[in-house]
């Protein structure tokens, strides 16, 4: 930039065509943008005379003048991230490969999110051989994210059709073989048996993989939907959300502008971004887990049982049957009996105790991590959930998680980015725990703390209990209790406090305090999007 300040937005760039009908293209890229909260440029690769309904004429632009349209956004307005769309030529893909070299030299973390446009919605095709070679030798190989639909995906290898879960993930592998750091195979434009009335897609990325499941939404005003998930993606990285990140809120963006398409024409409308689209609920995607298919995306969730007590309050995690009885006398109607070595001498032994003293407290009990001692030992017990990390989401796995459910105990689910939070959504949990909110002493973790405006967010989004968890103090438990949180977790706030007791008495005060709060204040608008929680590399 010729000045210092500091944009007060990030800056994002669309290379693509012009879509003289304004469904797709750049147009469509331009609104994408605005409903992400980044400022939007654009560089026209290729024009196109189309409307709704056909693509009578493609061109290519000059390299030379697309090169300088490049050169002067890279002097004043230098990108955080770029999507590309419809090139136009081998000249113009190489064009943008250079142009990429170049400004990630200054900006070595710049996103590249690459949307194959191989073929219009009307149905005309846009590429050639040469061009998909130019796509694997030059494009692939710099690219964050690629975003193909089944379709692109297997015409950018040279393969048949994609037409069962196990061809989608081959394809998503091979082409991160090829360079991309990560890839996400899109099921828009899949009509055969494989979604079931669910638009499916595959993300393989460094963060983690698995399917997205969302119902399909009946429209057939679609025209961008590429488009805009590509650009979505786009700018959410340029907003600082590592690419697992992006691909949720892309598809939760694409969803709620699939809800808005409209018609402009006699052909298919275009969708149509809107801001507030990562508030609604019905557009969180659930997220299965690694190496699990999407079949247990379309069934119903397991049934965990309510919470005893949903207004959870005090939540003290503490590690021995000794530590739940001193916190039980002091007050506290929510504990965890967090354990953490599977191999403890007197494992059944602690859980038996905490299981009893809670239930003649009227106490709620989470024993995290243990659930097979706990079905056993618990089963049936309106006041126990069990407590599960991400690590141990996976390692119980869909029976596991159905037995829990069977037993009739709760489940809690901590989180820490939003595609944890679109996992343990797919499971419809009891309670998630959502944090670091404040840093934590308890743990060593690559997140970043989130802050009690994320932990508003999480509120906000999701239709269930929501903790608060990390670095809560008295001031900090009365903020998020004040924001909605359903409780506020502590730690090392009463196991480390020189008086426990009197640590506990404060919380509580604090606590209190944040719930009247909470009904009696008003609200500010929660923020339409959250920060992200882990840093780009």
């Amino acid at each position: 930039m010729k000045t210092s300040e500091k944009p007060p937005w990030a800056v994002c760039w669309s290379i693509a065509g012009s879509d003289s009908g304004a469904g797709a293209g750049l147009q469509a890229d331009l609104r994408a943008f605005d409903a992400l909260g980044v400022h939007g440029c654009t560089a026209v690769a290729a024009l196109t005379a189309q409307n709704s309904v056909a693509v009578p004429r493609i061109d290519a632009v000059a390299t030379d003048v697309l090169g300088a349209q490049l050169a002067a956004l890279a002097d004043d307005l230098p990108p955080a991230a770029i999507k590309t769309g419809l090139l136009g030529s081998v000249a113009n893909l190489q064009c943008v490969a250079q142009a990429v070299d170049r400004l990630r030299h200054a900006r070595p973390g710049m996103a590249l999110v690459v949307d194959p446009v191989l073929r219009a919605s009307t149905g005309t095709a846009l590429t050639n051989p040469a061009l998909l070679q130019a796509y694997r030798e030059h494009l692939l190989p710099r690219t964050t994210l690629l975003t193909p639909n089944r379709a692109e995906a297997a015409a950018l290898l040279g393969w048949p059709p994609l037409v069962t879960c196990a061809d989608v993930e081959a394809a998503a592998e091979t082409l991160q073989a090829l360079g991309c750091q990560a890839v996400v195979i899109t099921g828009g434009d899949a009509r055969d048996g494989l979604d079931s009335g669910h638009s499916l897609d595959f993300a393989l990325t460094p963060q983690t993989s698995g399917w997205l499941s969302l119902p399909r939404i009946a429209t057939r005003h679609h025209h961008g939907t590429g488009c805009v998930f590509a650009s979505s993606a786009a700018a959410a990285m340029a907003r600082g959300f590592v690419p697992m990140e992006a691909v949720v809120l892309a598809k939760m963006a694409t969803t709620e502008a699939l809800r808005h398409g409209r018609p402009a024409g006699a052909g298919a409308g275009p969708v149509r971004p809107q801001a507030g689209f990562a508030l609604n609920p019905d557009n969180l995607p659930r997220l299965g887990l690694p190496g699990q298919g999407p079949d247990s995306l379309l069934a119903a969730p397991p049934a965990f049982a309510p919470l005893r007590h949903p207004a959870i309050g005090l939540y003290a995690v503490v590690d021995s049957a000794a530590w739940v009885d001193r916190v039980l006398a002091a007050g506290v109607r929510t504990v965890q009996l967090r354990i953490k070595d599977p191999a403890h001498p007197h494992l059944h032994a602690e859980i038996q105790q905490a299981v009893a003293a809670t239930a003649a407290a009227g106490a709620q009990l989470f024993i995290n991590d243990h659930w097979h001692p706990t079905i056993a030992l618990a089963a049936g017990q309106p006041h126990v959930a069990v407590h599960l990390g991400q690590d141990d989401l996976a390692a119980a796995g869909p029976e596991g998680l159905a037995a829990i459910a069977r037993a009739g105990l709760g489940l809690g689910v901590s989180t820490h980015a939003f595609w944890e939070v679109a996992r343990a959504w797919a499971l419809r949990p009891s309670t998630i725990a959502c944090g670091p909110i404040h840093p934590t002493q308890s743990k060593a973790m690559p997140w970043l703390p989130q802050g009690t405006a994320n932990l508003a967010y999480w509120v906000a989004l999701l239709p269930l209990p929501v903790v608060g968890i990390a670095g809560m103090t008295p001031t900090r438990a009365r903020e998020a209790l004040a924001v909605g949180a359903a409780g506020a977790a502590v730690i090392t706030a009463v196991t480390e406090a020189a008086d426990p007791e009197a640590a506990i008495a404060a919380l509580q005060q604090a606590v209190a305090a944040g719930q009247a709060d909470w009904g009696r204040l008003p609200r500010p608008a929660p923020p339409g999007l959250p920060q992200s929680t882990l840093r780009l590399p």
